[in-house]
């Protein structure tokens, strides 16, 4: 695919997402999978008079894992990074540093050129934007969830004290972060009980659409046991390479809200903001509002979710409350 066809989607990213100004900084975050899609959007945020950098590392081997220093610096230096990246680096540290530095980030993970032209990428972000303030809020204010799915999950989680995230694919102020498109709403639970079962994808690690439900059995907030089929198995084998108790944390519930990407497909970002669907994220919390860091962070996504925050459902068979989605 060209450059013609992706601009439109490049100049939204630039304009829209993440709103760059004449004479900013911005510091496009790439590597060498993902060339064609960086030189777009430079060229994009050239349109706007920015000053653009473009800078190229080896793909990380797993989402979650630490960009190179030299990266950290760049993104650091900049007024915005947008970082589209094989895999994600938006659950390192080096990014929460460029964050409390003041830099607007967006992420771009396991991004595609036809991502950049159709999709998610149609969705109206400023006027979904109160749908996902709206259900961020809610989380933050409730103490306790109840998450439920007909393929089996049943899980309990103790969200008080912490913040819920709107990840709504707009970043106009300092220090704020989205990723694009998915459109996502997040929080870190401190405590969770109960069983999962991911019946969607598991988008990291480029597993993809589930081929055979995958059971995990939560005690006291980690990981106790995982069951299924052939990607249960590829997950407890990386797992256990790991050799860090902290790559088994419940570390995030998330709830898609992206009209525009309507089932899960195995891309990354797609998959994450599915409308009306949830994942649950492990391993690294502190850059959700938790304070745990792994050497990973990956997700599970579920189908046809109920979610009940304080008893009340925000979530209902996969569809969001209507007192949620007025905008």
């Amino acid at each position: 695919m060209n450059a013609f066809r992706m601009i439109t989607g490049a100049r939204k990213i630039v304009e829209v997402c993440t709103a760059v100004k004449p004479g900013e900084k911005v510091v496009i975050v790439t590597d060498s999978s993902l060339i064609a899609i960086a030189d777009v959007l430079a060229a994009a945020a050239h349109e706007r008079n920015a000053e653009v950098v473009i800078t190229v590392m080896a793909p990380a081997r797993v989402d979650g894992a630490e960009p190179p220093r030299a990266v950290v610096e760049a993104m650091k230096a900049a007024d915005v990074a947008i970082m589209p990246v094989s895999y994600s680096i938006s659950h390192s540290e080096g990014m929460r540093e460029a964050l409390a530095s003041g830099t607007r980030i967006a992420a771009l993970s396991g991004f595609t050129e036809e991502m950049m032209v159709r999709g998610g990428i149609e969705a109206d972000f400023p006027a979904l934007r109160p749908v996902c303030d709206g259900v961020a809020a809610a989380m933050g204010k409730a103490q306790k969830a109840v998450l439920t799915t007909p393929a089996g999950t049943d899980v309990r989680m103790n969200l008080a004290g912490r913040p819920g995230n709107s990840h709504s694919c707009i970043v106009d102020q300092p220090g704020k972060y989205t990723a694009i498109p998915n459109i996502e709403a997040n929080i870190s639970p401190v405590d969770a009980e109960g069983v999962i079962v991911f019946d969607g994808s598991i988008p990291n690690l480029r597993m993809g659409v589930v081929d055979a439900p995958v059971t995990i059995e939560v005690r006291d907030g980690s990981i106790g046991s995982i069951t299924g089929g052939r990607q249960a198995a590829i997950l407890r084998s990386i797992w256990e390479r790991q050799a860090d108790p902290s790559v088994y944390n419940i570390a995030q519930l998330a709830v898609g809200l992206n009209p525009e990407c309507t089932a899960f497909t195995g891309v990354f970002l797609n998959d994450h903001g599915a409308n009306g669907t949830v994942h649950i994220g492990i391993g690294t919390s502190a850059a959700l509002g938790g304070s745990l860091q792994s050497p990973m962070h990956l997700d599970g996504m579920m189908y046809e979710p109920t979610l009940l925050l304080d008893g009340e459902a925000i979530i209902k068979d996969g569809v969001v409350s209507a007192a949620l989605t007025r905008v």
